[in-house]
């Protein structure tokens, strides 16, 4: 973001004229070319659509660059970072996606610090000419995570991200410190984009007294293959026959059932308290450990590739790109 100097509001950037705001990047002993979308967007208006051309844009680099950083803002940007991962298969390049939690031009910004040392983490190569991190990463306040595994927590501190359920791949202080044991393995096949992405969900989160009649009138009158459940601890749910009644309409239309915890430590446990027997009872999928920003895209991404619902199920109990701990 730039700040209008009049108006004093918050406007995308041309990463076009980059080079402008971040003289340092001259010092790099490589080259660095920028790609900007026609129109920059903000991240809150982000959608799939700007997912797919993203992807697009790398797949038409992807021989032409060692790695790639991709400047998105904040608030979605574990969303993007989590679609990617799922739309690249057998990724062999880093792929990072950075921002910052002030505008670039405002004096304290964070911007420059997160750019650079991202740029860095994308060119960094092992001997032997393996990249160091292989896999869609997010970096943030001397932070490196798997994009998959991050999650927004705070949009007032520097340090707005966390990944609670998985470690950081690594650390930047006076160096670089990489933790190789948890980074994705180097690809063995061939590198592949996957751009087929559907939306149709239906996303209930529970909360006490909620009312669920919607639900069951929405999924009975629309084209809808999956619901989202986001549940209570180690995935609960309510026992009275409402619930049960949405659960059943969901077993009817052959729905994919996909249970997640609000919690954003933990995992989801079916059948350890008797609260998320009814989920077992109707075939849903448990989420393990995984987030909601990877959860909703990697459904996207498993009924934009398979017509079959139960395809879709076999593969959400799969950790497919790093996304659920085995």
């Amino acid at each position: 973001m730039l700040q209008d100097a009049e108006s004093g509001q918050l406007r995308p950037m041309d990463f076009r004229k980059l080079g402008l705001q971040f003289p340092e990047l001259e010092r790099f002993d490589f080259p660095i070319d920028t790609i900007s979308f026609s129109k920059p967007v903000d991240s809150s208006a982000i959608s799939p659509a700007h997912w797919i051309e993203i992807a697009e844009i790398i797949e038409r680099n992807y021989t032409a660059y060692s790695g790639f950083v991709v400047l998105h803002g904040s608030d979605t940007m574990s969303f993007t970072a989590s679609a990617l991962s799922f739309m690249f298969e057998n990724l062999s390049k880093p792929v990072v996606l950075t921002g910052s939690q002030l505008p670039v031009g405002i004096l304290r910004t964070d911007a420059k610090e997160n750019l650079i040392t991202s740029i860095e983490i994308a060119a960094t190569y092992r001997v032997g000419g393996l990249p160091m991190v292989p896999e869609v990463s997010l970096y943030f306040e001397y932070q490196l995570y798997r994009g998959n595994r991050s999650h927004k927590f705070n949009a007032e501190e520097f340090e707005a991200f966390r990944s609670v359920n998985y470690p950081v791949l690594a650390e930047a202080g006076v160096s670089i410190k990489y933790n190789e044991s948890v980074i994705l393995p180097f690809p063995k096949k061939k590198f592949k984009v996957n751009t087929n992405l559907s939306d149709s969900i239906c996303v209930v989160r529970l909360y006490p007294g909620i009312w669920l009649d919607p639900y069951v009138e929405w999924i009975e009158s629309r084209s809808v293959r999956a619901i989202l459940f986001q549940s209570y601890g180690t995935g609960n749910a309510p026992n009275f026959e409402a619930f049960e009644l949405l659960l059943r309409k969901a077993k009817q239309k052959d729905m994919v059932i996909f249970n997640t915890t609000q919690c954003r430590g933990g995992k989801v446990v079916q059948g350890l308290y008797e609260t998320s027997e009814l989920f077992v009872r109707y075939g849903a999928v448990s989420g393990w450990d995984i987030t909601f920003e990877a959860a909703i895209t990697k459904l996207m991404f498993l009924l934009g590739n398979y017509s079959d619902n139960s395809d879709v199920r076999a593969e959400l109990r799969k950790s497919l790109r790093g996304e659920m701990s085995n």
